[in-house]
């Protein structure tokens, strides 16, 4: 069947066994939820609005993600309503967000048209550009001191086009001018309902930060943003750049990135936009601030601490919120579900000018998707790779315990002046940190009587079950490709093993001991600014051997969901 001039890839029986067997929903709260039954009317008001920004802002991702989007979702749209093989092909192309994604298992994308393929850059470089042209092109014009055009280019809220032989830059808010105005619109009138005024406040930023070509705005928002604590609503407009695969690409080559330092240029991927909205949930929110204040302790622990300037403050005020969330939708950068689904976020990161400025970040928890867990598939995965005696400490609250550690981990260690320097291998080596941190410092919190030495064990175990992974992961693939260095590192290092029947058996006395060598690694890895040691600890870590892939295997026999759906009800 073909929509708007292409076929669809995928016959109607493959979509059918996708959704009767690979397909894990995840529902956003609606009207009959409690907590929304709870909010004020003009919260409630207020609420309906910011999803509908939400989805407005989904529109922005898709057109940032792939050219064709828009057009062929629109197309399946209308076939839909007639046809059942577009019914299915939309409601994949809903999990993926897009024409084509990685779904986590699969070493290439799935892609629900023919000859319709993702590219390097997205969409939101020119299709047809490689990375050798783009190299070219930028040194030209470096070469003819167009220094400042450059430097849009690489900027991470730009949309680059051809331009001659040249390429030009086209800010995020002249370029996607009139679905911006439409946002900023259905925020200002959520500041009208919304009964909260530091909210309010937030609110009015965003909007304007969305009608200015002026990345002050954006930080006035982000820092707003950041101190919210008590507010019942919640609302993001997240600018993440772990999808644009083509501006890193000048990190590897050394004369452009000399002549790029000596004009002062700073190279940062392109920022994909996400937007999150929901109801703060109090009792969860109670939890996570009994962490909060043990992070300036933990600064002073990190290694080579007295090399770098933390990323956290480093006087008596701490900047970091933090608040658990049950969410209303997820849309744009969140709803990309290729193979796995944000369960928490720590923001804004470190390339933003907000940081840069010293404002503060804010960590949101994601209930509807951690507590989304199938009792029975785990206890068939335990049985099939776990050691008997472990099995009581498998707990899926205690990996809640651990991403907290992972989200207070990104405010800790070098800056982004060091991370960024690694380019592609940024994400991987930062979300890395983020994973070695948490366990690392793991046993600070039972010290601070925060979690008993019970949970330390049952996050310890749960954590490295999750290293157990269906598939091999790719560079793009950051989270996963950290937990193939957990693996190798810890398997290595004697704090795992696999006994004669090949389950997993944990030495919980070398597990201090192995993880902080880990953070030292990492850490000076980042202190290095080198992608040639990125690339050599990456390699060295994350070899994906006959172990990997008779656990992978025997996870895949156990039945694998792939493939995310989220479901918005408001």
């Amino acid at each position: 069947m073909q929509i708007k001039g292409y076929e669809i890839a995928l016959p109607e029986s493959r979509l059918d066994s996708i959704f009767e067997n690979q397909i894990q929903v995840f529902d956003m709260i609606g009207e009959d939820f409690a907590g929304y039954r709870e909010l004020a009317e003009g919260d409630q008001k207020a609420l309906r609005c910011l999803v509908r920004a939400a989805k407005m802002i989904n529109d922005v991702a898709l057109e940032q993600d792939h050219p064709l989007n828009l057009t062929l979702k629109a197309g399946l749209e209308e076939a839909a309503a007639t046809c059942s093989h577009a019914a299915k092909a939309l409601r994949l192309f809903n999990s993926l967000n897009g024409v084509a994604g990685l779904n986590g298992i699969d070493p290439e994308p799935v892609e629900i048209f023919k000859n319709v393929h993702g590219y390097q850059g997205r969409n939101f470089y020119p299709t047809d550009l490689s990375a050798e042209e783009f190299h070219q092109i930028l040194t030209q014009m470096l070469e003819n001191n167009k220094i400042e055009e450059v430097r849009k280019i690489l900027s991470a809220r730009t949309m680059v086009r051809r331009f001659g032989s040249e390429l030009k830059a086209v800010d995020y808010t002249e370029y996607f001018a009139p679905v911006f105005s439409k946002v900023a619109n259905e925020l200002e009138l959520a500041a009208h309902y919304s009964t909260d005024a530091a909210f309010n406040d937030y609110l009015g930023w965003q909007a304007q930060a969305l009608l200015q070509n002026n990345e002050d705005m954006d930080q006035l928002a982000d820092k707003h943003w950041a101190v919210l604590q008590d507010s019942p609503l919640e609302f993001t407009l997240s600018r993440e750049n772990y999808d644009d695969e083509m501006t890193p690409t000048v990190c590897d080559n050394p004369r452009l990135s000399a002549m790029l330092a000596e004009a002062g240029i700073e190279v940062t991927p392109k920022d994909m936009l996400g937007a999150r909205v929901g109801i703060v949930n109090k009792k969860g929110t109670d939890l996570l601030l009994t962490f909060k204040e043990q992070m300036k302790n933990l600064a002073k622990l990190m290694p080579f601490a007295d090399r770098y300037r933390q990323n956290i403050a480093s006087g008596s005020e701490l900047k970091q919120t933090m608040v658990d969330v049950d969410l209303a939708t997820l849309q744009g950068d969140y709803a990309q579900c290729r193979g796995a689904i944000t369960t928490a976020q720590n923001l804004p990161n470190n390339d933003k000018l907000s940081i840069k400025l010293g404002g503060g970040r804010r960590n949101v928890y994601h209930r509807q998707v951690r507590q989304n867990v199938d009792p029975e598939r785990t206890r068939k995965m335990l049985d099939a790779l776990v050691s008997p005696e472990l099995h009581r400490y498998y707990n899926p609250e205690a990996e809640h315990i651990f991403v907290i550690g992972h989200e207070n981990g990104h405010s800790l260690g070098p800056d982004s002046s060091y991370q960024n320097a690694l380019g592609i291998y940024n994400h991987v080596i930062e979300e890395n940190k983020a994973d070695v941190i948490s366990i690392t410092f793991m046993p600070e919190y039972v010290k601070a009587c925060i979690i008993s030495e019970q949970t330390l064990k049952e996050v310890y175990v749960t954590w490295i079950v999750r290293l157990l992974l269906k598939a091999k992961p790719q560079l793009i693939q950051p989270h996963r490709v950290g937990d193939l260095i957990h693996f190798n590192f810890l398997l290595e290092n004697g704090a795992i093993c696999f006994n004669s029947e090949q389950k997993l058996e944990i030495n919980f006395a070398k597990m201090d001991e192995v993880m902080h060598k880990l953070l030292r690694e990492t850490i000076d890895v980042q202190l290095s600014k080198s992608p040639q040691r990125a690339k050599e600890f990456i390699d060295r870590w994350s070899d994906w051997g006959k172990l990997a892939e008779s656990i992978a295997a025997t996870l895949r026999k156990l039945g694998i969901k792939p493939y995310k759906e989220i479901r918005t009800y408001l």
